[in-house]
């Protein structure tokens, strides 16, 4: 759908603004669903004694944790399209809180693989996340503020493999056991999740000029009938081959992201002599590049926009993601503590170079559908390390195999950006808006940033 008043610039320090409080909001929020999401991942170590977890039942509960998002994240696309971005990731939020806080009851293989499956549901966050962008947003930046939300989101998998040992750590110290402290430190993120999800709904609302709900009372973007968000979304993006390869080009970035997030940890605490303290800070590192590596993919696909348009965006998506499968390859041949940290940082840098040139094409697919497509390319990534969490599965097959294979396979899903094309009609379109919002006013700037308080 088409919305006015959308911002041109991102102006970190405005926190008055509609568009900069859902661009703060939204980051957050995903940032801290990784706490609840993979918090555990760091922990696993302890986890796997206190529960007698053999290799074959710590990959079924990796790929518990991103399984249940491929279908999550499909359907709350067009969630978003029916009920507008804030109710939707509100509710995902307090709901989500709940199996993080009850984690801490499993007392089995079965009874934790449940609880990670149920957690898992909060990955789809990122739909929302990148759907509240796009709609805040003008042609000239969105590239960038969707890459910018997303990786500041995805940051959280770094600071979640720093701060959850820690946190940890700190619980034990109180005299608590082993088997106690990794229960009660998940009840922390479960908290956050819960507040954050309140203050959400208070603090946000759905696009520029006003909730979903006010827009179509007053006519200012179609009902959510059979044509126009819901399922009609869904169906509307499903019926797109492009979606489908971008769908694949996630699972190839993304994905092999979630799968990194799962295993860093417990890779160079088995294959480099290190603690699991040390094992956290460095696997944190490789998500820690979110801080900004996302956004030069965001950038450099906008910045491609402006001189190819967005046939530039597709091949600046595919070079990036090319060097991501050639960089993981050479990670998962080192064997020396320090060039495996060296190499694992320049992958970490393409990965989510490609996750975020990924989204800065997303926004141009469907308009009408906005949701749905969001939903099926963002699936794509959990879809991605379900699969990959095949490969860590396999007592025969070691971690760095298991990662040399996904490194090749990542090579295969790159050439998928080339199935995205655009009509000669559709290039000249967005590139007339392009060149419109990169000259034309900042609504915030225009308002002074005194949009009213959402409802």
């Amino acid at each position: 759908m088409e919305l006015a008043n959308k911002a041109t610039r991102i102006r970190l320090f405005d926190f008055k603004s509609v568009q900069m409080r859902a661009f703060h909001m939204s980051w957050l929020a995903f940032h801290l669903c990784f706490f609840g999401w993979f918090g555990i991942a760091p922990l696993m170590a302890v986890v796997r004694e206190d529960l007698n977890l053999d290799k074959s039942m710590v990959g079924s509960t990796i790929i518990a944790s991103v399984a249940i998002t491929v279908l999550v994240r499909l359907l709350i696309g067009p969630l978003c399209d029916k009920f507008g971005p804030r109710k939707t990731y509100s509710t995902l939020l307090i709901l989500g809180s709940m199996p993080v806080m009850c984690i801490g009851f499993a007392d089995s293989f079965e009874s934790f693989l449940i609880a990670r499956l149920c957690i898992g549901a909060i990955g789809a966050s990122f739909v929302i996340t990148q759907y509240h962008t796009a709609v805040m947003f003008a042609p000239n930046i969105v590239g960038t503020a969707n890459a910018t939300t997303a990786g500041w989101g995805n940051l959280g998998g770094g600071t979640t493999q720093i701060v959850m040992p820690l946190v940890f750590a700190a619980i034990v110290s109180l005299g608590v056991s082993e088997a106690v402290g990794w229960r009660l430190a998940m009840v922390v993120p479960g908290i956050m999740l819960f507040l954050l999800g309140l203050a959400y709904l208070k603090f946000t609302q759905d696009a520029p000029d006003g909730n979903y709900s006010d827009l179509r009372a007053a006519g200012k973007i179609p009902p959510a009938d059979r044509e126009n968000g819901g399922m009609a979304s869904f169906k509307k993006a499903a019926s797109d081959y492009r979606v489908w390869a971008l769908f694949v080009v996630y699972a190839g970035c993304f994905g092999v992201e979630l799968t990194i997030n799962n295993v860093a940890a417990i890779y160079f605490f088995d294959n480099f002599d290190v603690n699991l303290e040390t094992a956290g800070l460095i696997a944190g590192l490789f998500g820690l590049m979110n801080i900004f590596a996302r956004t030069m993919g965001g950038f450099f696909s906008d910045l491609s926009a402006r001189y190819m348009g967005l046939t530039g965006r597709v091949r600046f998506l595919f070079l990036a993601m090319f060097i991501e499968g050639i960089a993981l390859v050479a990670f998962s041949q080192m064997e020396v503590l320090a060039t495996a940290i060296a190499t694992m940082i320049v992958f970490s840098l393409f990965v989510q170079m490609s996750e975020g040139a990924t989204f800065g094409i997303v926004p141009f697919m469907n308009k009408k559908a906005l949701g749905g497509v969001n939903g099926i390319v963002g699936a794509g990534g959990n879809a991605g390390a379900v699969l990959a969490g095949f490969l860590f599965m396999s007592e025969s097959l070691s971690y760095g195999q298991g990662l040399m294979f996904l490194g090749c396979a990542v090579m295969v899903c790159s050439f998928f950006a080339f199935f995205v094309r655009f009509s000669p009609e559709v290039l000249a379109e967005e590139k007339a808006a392009f060149d419109t919002a990169s000259s034309g006013d900042d609504p915030i700037k225009a308002r002074g940033g005194n949009e009213p308080e959402p409802a």
